[in-house]
């Protein structure tokens, strides 16, 4: 063994403190290579993200970054959660209309990892006076139930209440949520709310259900109408604190008052903002619960509901991986209860797999990645820490101007809330429809040749207040268009993508514009691989296309492009497009580039390859 001599150095001696200069000149060097010449700040900007709700995300935190003591699990202002382990219930919805069937997707999920039921009631779903036949089976004391049923609350809420005295349960051992939420229903409806359900059932839980919950302060209808993280938590701030008012009025006390509600928010495949999220919504909430002085009753109920916002009905597998990150951001935010809704939710009813696969990945976050087994595990992170404080300090001040407009309930039936939510959802439009928002398998390596998945169709939901989007929407439009145009002609749309030069010239460029023609359902003919002036001809009418894109580097644009267009126009091309930025061309009808809005561009090569639209559709 050779003994290294001893020079001084021990090491365990600390590295030399590294500055935050030192990295913003590291910085700068990487970026005057990419041409931006920015020193100092400016260089750690040019890093910054801007998230929904105009939070920025820095590039790098350190313990410069300071937020708020988030205390102790358990303890008040329960940012790191309202108990002292994590852990959640792995809670199903279920909104078939039929009892038998639906009583058997019941008894499925609880004897497979579900702990909990979501039941849609009433209206269009299952009848309440269907609720018996649809539990059949269940251990009432073991299992909790989570009612949703807008107006038909108090029926359902007094057909499961019946169910609970015929098994014999002790009133104190009922783990239920009525899910009274007169707000929500207007935000989902446009019609005016009635309160006088909420407050009974409120009252009688206060008085018969020490476990039970009456009211639900759903943010759902916020986040699925296109409203960001912070106008969805100033929302749900000022519809709960609407209903302490409400109850306290009728005669609950404060703590009894905050005891009846849970809250249900969206989480997203955006993982990290999903975390902040549920952090920050207790801390708001203990904020409340402070002014209202009973700060150790402020422990918010969380139940997390994977968003319907970011789900795809092309190529719905990979929702799969958009539910995991969401619940995983809600379980690592300190959600209590977690809905992984099944990657087919956007088609209609799920079937068995689907339904199976959403209780799965609940069980793989808690018993094989331990996440139960730690209280906030993000807590403590530099970043996690600061935009929890961003994301409070944010939703605090929408919470105010929702309360400055009168409360929630005014804030609605003025529109004031609907047009701030709009604003949002068209700005994030127009970053899907550039595609700087991705979407997998639509906007981003969509798969032309997918054949749907087919589910029978759900129940009707209620309609007629906020709108309900979701981010594919524009490309699944344009994609509706290609498939009638297949339907119709038995050919899609197509576009043939003249190469200039060697793949390497061309290739990055190709792949790029074949992308961006499939969003849209356009394909893509890339046959031969490359052309030239004098065989571009031959290539195009052999294609069987009526549009073009050229696609090569800009030096060989410039050196064969001017032909190559003529020759395109002699062969019958109606639109010849290019591959890069306006003004490389004469002569062209358009061009694709990194940021351009591809929604706009398909929308016309769509028109222009005389594909029908729904109102076209309509008109015949």
């Amino acid at each position: 063994m050779t003994v290294l001599p001893d020079e001084g150095i021990s090491p365990a001696a600390p590295f030399p403190e590294a500055t935050r200069e030192q990295w913003r000149e590291l910085v700068a060097g990487v970026l005057r290579k990419s041409g931006k010449d920015l020193t100092g700040p400016d260089a750690e900007a040019a890093l910054a993200t801007t998230l929904e709700g105009g939070l920025t995300v820095r590039p790098l935190y350190t313990a410069e970054d300071t937020a708020p003591d988030p205390g102790l699990p358990g303890f008040p202002p329960y940012v790191r959660g309202s108990g002292l382990l994590g852990g959640w219930d792995v809670r199903q919805r279920h909104e078939g209309t039929d009892p038998a069937a639906a009583n058997e997707a019941i008894l499925d999920d609880l004897e497979n990892g579900a702990t909990s039921l979501w039941l849609a009631v009433g209206g269009t779903a299952l009848p309440p006076d269907a609720l018996a036949r649809a539990l059949d089976g269940v251990y009432l004391d073991l299992a909790p139930v989570v009612l949703d049923a807008g107006p038909d609350t108090g029926a359902a809420a007094s057909a499961l209440l019946a169910l609970y005295e015929r098994q014999g349960v002790d009133p104190g051992a009922a783990r239920v949520c009525l899910g009274a939420d007169p707000l929500a229903h207007t935000a989902r409806t446009g019609r005016p709310a009635g309160y006088d359900d909420a407050v009974d059932l409120a009252l009688r839980a206060d008085r018969d259900h020490p476990g039970l919950r009456a009211l639900t302060v759903d943010a759902l209808p916020y986040h699925e109408a296109g409203g960001t993280a912070v106008q969805e938590l100033g929302a749900s701030l000022a519809t709960g604190v609407a209903y302490l008012r409400l109850l306290t009025g009728a005669g609950l006390g404060v703590e009894g008052a905050l005891r009846q509600l849970e809250f249900r928010y969206a989480a997203t495949a955006d993982q990290f903002l999903t975390t902040a999220k549920f952090r920050a919504a207790r801390r708001l909430w203990a904020r409340v619960a402070q002014a209202s002085g009973v700060p150790a009753a402020g422990g918010q109920r969380q139940h997390a509901v994977t968003s319907t916002v970011m789900t795809t009905r092309r190529d719905p597998y990979v929702n799969m991986l958009r539910t995991t990150l969401a619940a995983l951001g809600a379980g690592v935010g300190g959600a209590d209860a977690v809905t992984v809704l099944p990657f087919d939710e956007a088609l209609g009813l799920p079937d068995a797999f689907s339904r199976r696969i959403a209780r799965n990945t609940s069980a793989i976050l808690l018993e094989e990645s331990h996440l139960g087994h730690v209280a906030d595990p993000a807590g403590g992170s530099w970043y996690v820490e600061r935009l929890t404080d961003e994301l409070a300090h944010a939703a605090w001040a929408f919470f105010q101007e929702l309360e400055a407009a009168g409360g929630q309930g005014k804030a609605l039936a003025s529109g004031m809330l609907g047009e701030r939510i709009a604003a949002a959802w068209a700005e994030r439009s127009r970053r899907l429809a550039t595609r700087r928002e991705p979407v997998t398998g639509v906007s981003e390596f969509p798969h032309l040749a997918e054949q749907p998945v087919v589910r029978p169709p759900a129940p009707p939901r209620p309609a007629g207040g906020l709108p309900r989007v979701r981010r594919d929407e524009a490309y699944e439009a344009l994609r509706a268009r290609s498939d009638a145009h297949l339907a119709a002609t038995g050919t899609r749309p197509r576009v043939f993508l003249a190469a200039l030069g060697s793949a390497a010239a061309h290739t990055a460029r190709a792949s790029f514009a074949a992308n961006i023609f499939q969003a849209g359902g356009v394909e893509p003919v890339h046959e031969p691989v490359t052309v030239t002036a004098d065989t571009v001809a031959a290539a195009f009418a052999a294609s069987g296309a009526g549009i073009a894109c050229v696609c090569s580097s800009d030096a060989l644009y410039a050196e064969q492009g001017p032909a190559v267009v003529a020759a395109l126009r002699a062969a019958g091309a109606r639109w010849i497009y290019l591959a890069g930025r306006p003004g490389t061309l004469p002569d062209l009808d358009g061009y694709v580039f990194l940021g351009c809005d591809a929604v706009a561009v398909l929308t016309r090569v769509l028109d222009r390859a005389g594909c029908a639209t729904e109102t076209d559709g309509e008109a015949a």
